[in-house]
């Protein structure tokens, strides 16, 4: 019965093939319009991800600040200072914390021949290029052996390195910090991030944390970069860290004034918010554009329906229950729509085709890698969203017509002229 009825369908689409060709580019419009729009969500989000993650994949950012509460005995308005020590207790004393990286920076000039750039210089730890995604282009980062040996090397961002080499090979050349001479190691790969501190890591140069007390005081920290166990873990890492400087400094734990900062788990909330937020304002939309073609759909139906009245009523006389009839009109709107979608389809994959990378990030980072561009890519995902979307409103669009015709009353409609 089941292949009768979509044979029976097939014919009555046949009958009248430019009905049904027109009929079924709304469906195809609707359709490309959907998987287009769901392939530009998902690579908005895929290319605001990307960056941010730049940044980091999981880091909070601790600067210490001033207390604003009294606490054994000590009034508000206490300076707090990060050293050593203090970092090295806190990373005993906390479990959720992976690694603790002291930095210290300062604003200073860095020359190489007769090019000067006075950028942000940054004493780090080796383990600061894992946790801030610091990625070398050319050369390498700062290692264990050069921290240890207090080795003058310099990572140069690579705004950096196009300012003082102009396409020259900075690898093994030597630049001077202060006067101090530094061998380059490395250059860092074009990077643009949300979140920055102290100026982006592409304008920046970083060296040995122990080799920045050869330049200038490194007594006190300047900021603490907290890596936690896990990224769910970041605001408890925060939280332990606060706990274990309060209990050396003796201010209260729950001051947030003392100590300040930021991370990935303040960025990603904002991230999160924007790219969903688009990705269901662009499924509504083509929704509403599917929609449209449905519409469309449902009153070829319905005219299909009324124009034959008399054949409904000879098939409800020879036998036909209500539920062939209904499958029969909703077997139409559903061949229309499966057969618009496949066409609707072939037409995005088309277009993705054609299209060239969409200009997104590239002038916000002065970027001209297309790096931060939006490339259209139709995933398994978004094909499935839309055949579920098609396949819902192929069903609404044929049930009306499907319904209407299958409570006709037999005699009445053998009695339409």
């Amino acid at each position: 019965m089941l292949k009768e009825i979509l044979l029976q369908a097939w014919d009555a689409l046949r009958r009248n093939p430019t009905r049904s060709f027109l009929t079924m580019l709304g469906i195809v419009w609707g359709i490309a319009a959907v998987t287009l729009l769901l392939s530009y969500g998902s690579g908005f989000r895929e290319v605001m991800v990307r960056t941010f993650q730049n940044f980091s994949k999981s880091a909070m950012v601790m600067f210490p600040g001033q207390t604003s509460e009294n606490a054994g005995g000590e009034r508000a308005g206490k300076r707090i200072r990060f050293e050593l020590a203090d970092l090295q207790a806190a990373q005993i004393e906390s479990p959720l914390i992976r690694m603790i990286c002291p930095e210290t920076i300062k604003r200073v000039p860095v020359t190489y021949q007769d090019r000067v750039q006075t950028i942000p210089v940054r004493g780090v730890c080796p383990e600061f290029g894992e946790i801030r995604s610091e990625v070398a282009l050319d050369g390498r980062w700062i290692s264990k052996d050069d921290f240890g040996e207090r080795r003058r090397v310099i990572f140069l961002g690579d705004w950096v390195r196009g300012k003082l080499f102009a396409g020259r090979p900075p690898i093994g050349e030597t630049v001077t910090v202060q006067g101090v001479r530094f061998t380059v190691i490395g250059v860092m790969d074009k990077k643009m991030q949300f979140g920055n501190y102290y100026g982006p890591d592409d304008r920046s140069a970083f060296i040995p944390y122990s080799t920045a007390g050869d330049l200038w005081n490194t007594r006190y920290v300047s900021d603490a970069v907290i890596q936690p166990i896990a990224p769910m873990f970041e605001d408890k890492a925060t939280d332990q860290f606060r706990a274990a400087i309060a209990k050396r400094q003796g201010f209260n734990a729950g001051d947030k004034r003392a100590i300040t900062g930021f991370g990935t788990s303040n960025l990603r909330p904002i991230i999160d918010g924007l790219t969903i937020g688009l990705q269901v304002l662009l499924v509504f939309i083509g929704f509403l554009t599917l929609t449209i073609g449905g519409i469309g759909l449902m009153n070829i139906l319905l005219v299909s329906v009324n124009e034959r009245t008399r054949e409904i009523g000879l098939r409800r006389a020879l036998g036909a229950k209500r539920t062939h009839i209904a499958l029969q009109f909703l077997a139409e709107a559903l061949v229309l729509t499966i057969g618009g979608g496949i066409f609707g389809v072939l037409l995005s994959y088309a277009v993705v085709w054609i299209m060239p990378p969409i200009p997104m990030l590239g002038a916000l980072f002065e970027d001209k890698t297309g790096k931060g561009d939006l490339v259209l890519a139709i995933r398994p995902m978004t094909l499935a969203v839309s055949f579920t979307v098609l396949m819902l409103v192929g069903i609404a669009s044929g049930l009306i017509p499907a319904v209407r015709a299958s409570r006709m009353d037999p005699s009445d409609a053998l009695r339409t002229e």
